[in-house]
């Protein structure tokens, strides 16, 4: 099956950030073709004055949570904790589908084609992410038996879901880490060592509160990233979480390391933990930078374009400097950085012959992206565009919303249904 998307605005991503009008050609799951050309198609997709650029890669969520929107807004951060762990140990294997595919269905109309998760029961989790056809890193939460409301091992749950879904199409099994707060040396020893060993990505939340720093450090003598490197922890398949409590010291052991970073600034600003990821640093000494949107109930938007816009803001603001956290960056933070972050960089992230086709088209004729040219393109990509401009949206060639239509998921239902999970478990 070949499809041509025609006379589109394409941000490629390529390596040289190439900013050019034509047309894409797809054959089943891959990209052939970029630029102008003759070739015919069985499918064509008009993008005449549209924007065509690469699927966001959201590098942080929690997607069963968007059933609990709205439930926990304006708490103190231990109040927060306090009533989230109380309504997540109550949920069914019907709330976290529910919640899944509702968090799949705004992810796919705001322009996001891969996500990373980091929860338990993540074989549920699969199988909406596979019927709605979105890609899901989904990494099996770990941590020490003594925390956990999971049946048996988190390790061992952990292992059994990767081997079960290695090898389903859009499924890419990873393994979780809590935190130090709840892992200690030996699950995180035995989480990084078994996704060394079966090559998967090690995900986990770290160095997001001052709290959470000053309780390791008093317990160790060490913080956290300094901790986590010197058992063996950190390496370029680990991809930390906010990281927004850090040293200098601590950034240059990522970068030797070869990790990512998903910052996270919405949820970090709602939930007032202060602290902002040294993202100047980061680049600076080589960490890897993507972007999370962290789940429904701290952020309450999956809306990459608007959290990549929150973060060059922060940044700039918090620094007194309108110059870094400069527009390419933030589009490259949402595209080719978070592919990288997840190991895909060869497969998504840009818009290049073989690769998937993994691509969203924005609407040109949209008020708020206009004047469109290809001098202001970047900047009005980055700073101006939400993911309501988006409009199409394609996952490894395949079709998930058309003009506007999600051609997957049965949206109305899972809508309806998500007010009475609500009721459920919050209005207790």
């Amino acid at each position: 099956m070949r499809t041509a998307i025609r006379d589109a605005w394409i941000l490629t991503q390529n390596p040289s950030r190439d900013v050019i009008r034509g047309d894409v050609i797809i054959e089943d799951e891959l990209i052939v073709s970029v630029g102008p050309t003759g070739l015919e198609a069985d499918q064509e997709i008009d993008a005449r004055g549209d924007v065509l650029m690469p699927g966001m890669v959201n590098t942080h969520n929690h997607a069963a949570m968007s059933v609990m929107k709205g439930c926990v807004d304006d708490l103190s951060f231990p109040d927060f904790l306090d009533k989230v762990f109380r309504v997540d140990s109550d949920r069914s294997e019907a709330d976290i589908d529910l919640g899944t595919r509702l968090s799949c269905l705004e992810m796919i109309r705001s322009g996001t084609t891969t996500f990373v998760d980091l929860y338990y029961d993540e074989h549920i989790i699969a199988k909406a992410v596979q019927d709605s056809g979105i890609r899901g890193v989904l990494c099996w939460c770990v941590l020490d038996e003594q925390f956990t409301t999971q049946k048996g091992k988190p390790i061992d749950n952990c292992r059994r879901f990767c081997r079960e879904h290695r090898d389903q199409r859009k499924i890419v099994p990873g393994v979780g880490l809590q935190g130090v707060y709840v892992c200690g040396e030996d699950t995180c020893r035995e989480a990084a060592e078994y996704a060394r060993e079966e090559d998967l990505l090690l995900h986990f939340h770290l160095s997001e509160t001052r709290g959470e720093v000053h309780e390791h450090k008093k317990k160790t003598g060490m913080r956290p990233a300094e901790w986590l490197d010197s058992i063996g922890v950190l390496g370029p398949n680990a991809l930390s979480a906010h990281s927004a409590w850090l040293t200098i010291n601590e950034v240059r052991l990522m970068a030797k390391a070869g990790m990512s970073i998903a910052s996270c600034p919405s949820s970090n600003m709602k939930l007032a933990t202060g602290g902002v990821a040294p993202v100047p640093e980061m680049l600076l000494y080589g960490v890897n930078v993507s972007i999370g949107t962290d789940g429904s109930t701290t952020n309450n938007s999956l809306d990459m374009f608007a959290e990549m816009k929150t973060l060059g803001l922060l940044q700039k603001s918090s620094r007194w400097d309108p110059t870094i956290a400069k527009a390419q960056q933030l589009l490259d933070f949402c595209t080719i950085n978070g592919a990288k972050a997840i190991g895909m960089a060869d497969r998504i992230g840009s818009i290049e012959p073989g690769k998937y086709a993994d691509l969203i088209i924005l609407d040109g004729k949209a008020p708020n992206l206009r004047p469109l040219l290809p001098e202001n393109l970047v900047s009005n990509l980055a700073y101006s565009s939400n993911g309501l401009n988006v409009k199409t949206a394609i996952c490894q060639g395949d079709l998930l919303m058309h003009d506007r239509k999600i051609m997957t998921l049965d949206e109305e239902s899972v809508m309806q249904a998500s007010e009475d999970h609500w009721r459920k478990l919050c209005l207790r």
